[in-house]
């Protein structure tokens, strides 16, 4: 991920074209067209050795004969052409280059790896090739053979199909929507999604970006960048391929289960991402996220003069906002101002013969109503009034009411309501031809106001407990790996799981049938019955060649179970090894409900959970949720309520809810477990029975492969995990005792006492102006940060109950600059604490590749200056702003051992 030299394909000052061509139809040719016609800020030249002149415009033989240095360049020639045209664009000093031509591939040899290390050589950004090209309004740039210029506007759009960036252009114009940019990435040999996601994110300008995606080229890059755009702005995104199979090979329930396109769900959702599931809900969220700005609330009235339409709107809006109720208030104004006969609720039918002063105050009143959030205003054609007129009277008191919340219009008919529709465009309000794409616009605004909540909340702490006992699963893992076996046995499986203190129905190891009988009779003296499986590091699914036998109440039935299951597996699976058989009591719990808990490895978004209904007809159910890990329990609570097992776990009629929190534990513990035991790839637990009691794990499997030495295991997670290596005990040059580690998202309560404890000179020094109050948003983006875009570490008290300072430092896209913050409580200054923090961010630099530390702090914090003129920073004037210093770090420089009192 980097947005290094990506203004120069925004706001480039000049634009060359190798390729340039008079021939009609050719691409060069309507590349050049759409480049004059454009009428760019700065000089557009034609390049092709062909040519004297292209028309008035002189054309030049080479990249070399240009009268400067081009901003921008632009490619169409033939792929064998092309590594040599980005070489002589790197040689005049461009670093960034579009690239339309098409037939390239990355393969070592060929024009794909020539391109690619001739860009690379040069540290020239690359969009495509095989793209349709970009197009920025607001600069005059239209590098592309789009057919049609797009209004200038606010919306980004990204996409990897161009024969798409020709459709959506298209569509918008006909519906009044500009946009920002357009980029066709085409093959991302270079510039991605990502990258452009991190570009808009902090582009003022843009409101919105929408996304037609096919694949990701890293998906680390991408959720980082995902997730800072979409707390910024609206991201509307429609993933193709949605239909692609699970892995063939799986060997385990949850990797059968995992299809590609359920984990990519889960990855949007986790990055705050509003997905769309066609085309057309695409353009509906275009249109959507195109005029309305985001609100808080799901509560929709619909004025409407046709009581059919205003049904079939209430049918679509069950599944994404609710009817809201209006107020007593609300009613008797409608009264006073409608027909006796209209609807007296919510649709407010008005009536087929309304007019506008019908519309006017049934509007007016709907927007007043203190319980609603938007207002749909519906219009079906009649020869009684007239549907222009009613969209001046609902615009009007749209208007007298200030925009304060949202409308959306919904005018049938075509071509009779085109003009009325034109006038909802021209007035930013989203419009549509029937119900469902207008509830479905709707929809997209509530989802978006729901995910900002989501991504804000903060979790709960974890209750204080004993630690897992990592080091006995470690041990277990690689004994079996050792052994040459990565498959663990049940029994194994079953102590790597309690070792992180899930709760598990004990087995017991069994060689022989008659060993069998013996552990089974010392088992039922206590319990009512026991299972009998078989033990197989070759076997993955036991029922499946009937190697489990259940319910049996006797020592007798245990022995002869043990020698059936014997002689149906060697009969189904005469290869198979046998390692002797388990025997387990028999859990019998009332309300027990099976479920399935796992984990697995996706190719692109890598360790992956699952959660689901479980037991043997788990993959025939297929009621299942996917989730990325790190979980905290929110999180894990959200993928629980998604499936529909959830209803039963509820509880109803005399049936008890079950233990959510200890399920939600569960799935939090394996997010862990994975982390902290890289080796392990693949692991079921299923089934995992949940009551009102608690869970207990009846079956597990585990599969695990040896962790290449080469690589940091953590880096194959999509989403970064805890840093637990920065968790440390320490001691300032005072001699004060500190636990520090890396900020939690569970840190709030600790970061607002603390903030309450500070001075309100120390709050100036530090925010640079006076808080009375921290809101929970303001506060939560301190503590839930992306651990592979910023660290915070806070220092707090050796029994972690108090905070007693915190340092920061966020990163930039390309993770080579940091900006740093640090406050320590104001009565523990001069303790060495401060200091401290920021030697533990100088090494965090250090160990992430980032070169440079800067700062901003103001002149009057004397303190602070002071420190970072010790630790070697060079201090300087801003300039922006003569009341600040700018202190910066090259991270490399020599620290000073010593730590003066601050």
């Amino acid at each position: 991920m980097s947005v290094k030299n990506l203004s120069s394909f925004f706001q480039p000052k000049s634009i060359a074209l190798v390729g340039a061509s008079s021939r009609p139809g050719s691409v060069g040719a309507m590349v050049l067209k759409n480049l004059l016609a454009a009428e760019p800020d700065g000089p557009v030249w034609p390049i092709n050795p062909r040519y004297d002149h292209i028309g008035p415009y002189p054309c030049y033989r080479s990249v070399a004969a240009l009268p400067g240095v081009p901003d921008l360049g632009v490619i169409a020639v033939p792929a064998a052409a092309v590594p040599a045209v980005v070489e002589e664009f790197g040689e005049k000093g461009t670093r960034a280059v579009v690239i339309v031509t098409a037939g390239f591939h990355k393969d070592e040899g060929d024009y794909g790896a020539q391109l690619d290390a001739a860009a690379k050589k040069y540290g020239i950004r690359v969009v495509g090739p095989n793209c349709i090209g970009m197009i920025v309004p607001s600069t005059g740039v239209n590098a592309s053979f789009v057919h049609i210029t797009p209004n200038d506007g606010d919306l980004a759009f990204l996409s990897q199909s161009g024969a798409l960036v020709a459709g959506v252009v298209d569509w918008a114009k006909n519906h009044g929507l500009g946009f920002r940019a357009v980029v066709s990435l085409g093959d991302m040999m270079d510039v991605d999604i990502a990258d452009m996601l991190d570009y808009f994110a902090s582009d003022a300008k843009t409101r919105a970006i929408l996304v037609y995606m096919e694949s990701i080229n890293d998906a680390r890059s991408f959720m980082s960048a995902a997730r800072v755009a979409a707390r910024a702005k609206p991201v509307v995104a429609i993933k193709s391929g949605r239909t692609a199979s699970a892995a063939e090979a799986a060997a385990s329930h949850t990797g059968a289960l995992a299809a590609s396109d359920i984990v990519f769900e889960a990855a949007l959702r986790r990055a705050g991402v509003l997905r769309a599931y066609s085309l057309s809900e695409l353009f509906t969220g275009a249109e959507t996220v195109g005029h309305v700005k985001p609100f808080h609330g799901k509560r929709l009235a619909i004025v409407t003069n046709g009581g059919g339409a205003g049904v079939l709107a209430v049918d679509a809006l069950e599944d994404v906002g609710e009817l809201a109720k209006l107020a007593p208030e609300t009613l008797e104004s409608l009264n006073s101002s409608l027909p006796a006969h209209w609807s007296h609720g919510n649709p407010i039918d008005i009536i087929g013969d309304a007019d506008a002063v019908r519309y006017h105050a049934a509007v007016d009143a709907a927007l007043k109503d203190p319980n609603t959030d938007a207002v749909m205003i519906m219009n079906c054609p009649t020869a009684l009034a007239s549907n222009v007129d009613a969209v001046d009277a609902s615009l009007k008191a749209w208007e007298e009411n200030k925009r304060k919340k949202p409308i959306f219009g919904c005018w049938l008919g075509d071509p009779c309501a085109a003009e009325a529709r034109h006038k909802l465009t021209e007035a930013g309000v989203p419009n549509f031809a029937t119900p469902a794409p207008a509830i479905e616009g709707f929809g997209h605004m509530v989802r978006y106001s729901e995910v900002q909540e989501l991504l804000m909340r903060t979790p709960p702490a974890i209750a204080a407990g004993k630690e897992p006992d990592r080091e006995t699963a470690q041990k277990i893992v690689k004994a079996a790996l050792d052994d040459g076996r990565p498959t663990l046995n049940a029994d194994e499986a079953k102590a790597v799981l309690e070792a992180y203190d899930v709760p598990v129905a004990k087995a017991e190891v069994a060689e022989t049938p008659d060993e069998v009988a013996a552990l089974s009779a010392r088992i039922l003296e206590t319990e009512k019955a026991v299972a009998v499986k078989i033990r197989s590091r070759d076997i993955s699914h036991k029922s499946d060649v009937g190697g489990v036998r259940l319910g049996l109440q006797s020592a007798d039935e245990a022995r002869a179970a043990a020698e059936a299951i014997l002689k149906r597996t060697s009969e189904v699976r005469p290869d198979a090894h046998i390692d002797g058989f388990t025997v387990e009591p028999i859990v019998q719990r009332k309300w027990g409900t099976e479920l399935i808990a796992g984990v697995a490895s996706d190719p692109l978004f890598g360790p992956i959970l699952l959660f689901g209904a479980g037991g043997t007809a788990v993959e025939v159910l297929k009621d299942r949720v996917v989730g990325l890990p790190p979980l905290d329990m929110l999180i894990a609570r959200d993928m629980i309520a998604e499936t529909r097992v959830a209803k039963i776990l509820a509880g109803y009629r005399d049936r008890p809810a079950a233990d959510i929190e200890a399920i939600a534990q569960t799935l939090v513990t394996l997010s862990r477990l994975i982390v902290e035991v890289p080796e392990i790839c693949e692991l079921d637990i299923n089934p995992l029975v949940a009551d009102e009691s608690g869970v207990v794990a009846l079956d597990a499997r585990i599969v695990a492969k040896p962790v290449d030495e080469t690589e940091n295991p953590r880096d194959r997670f999509a989403i970064r995990p805890y840093p637990q290596e920065w968790v440390a005990r320490e001691c300032t040059s005072a001699g004060l005792d500190v636990l520090l580690r890396p900020v939690l998202p569970e840190d709030e309560d600790l970061f607002v006492k603390f903030f309450e404890g500070l001075s309100v000179d120390d709050i100036r020094l530090r925010f640079f102006a006076p808080m009375k109050e921290f809101s929970h948003r303001f506060v939560a983006r301190l503590t839930q940060i992306d651990y592979d875009r910023s660290m915070a570490f806070v220092a707090l008290s050796p029994n972690g109950q108090e905070m007693l300072g915190v340092s920061h430092l966020i990163l930039d896209a390309d993770r080579e600059v940091g900006e740093y913050a640090v406050i320590v409580r104001s009565d523990l200054k001069g303790k060495g604490l401060g200091w401290m923090l920021m030697q533990k961010l100088i090494e965090f630099a250090r160990v992430e590749g980032v070169t440079t530390i800067i700062g901003d702090v103001l002149n009057a914090n004397t303190t602070m200056l002071d420190m970072c003129r010790n630790l070697g920073f060079e201090v300087a004037a801003h300039n922006q702003d003569p009341s600040i210093r700018r202190v910066s770090l090259k991270v490399g420089t020599t620290i000073p051992e010593a730590q003066p009192a601050e």
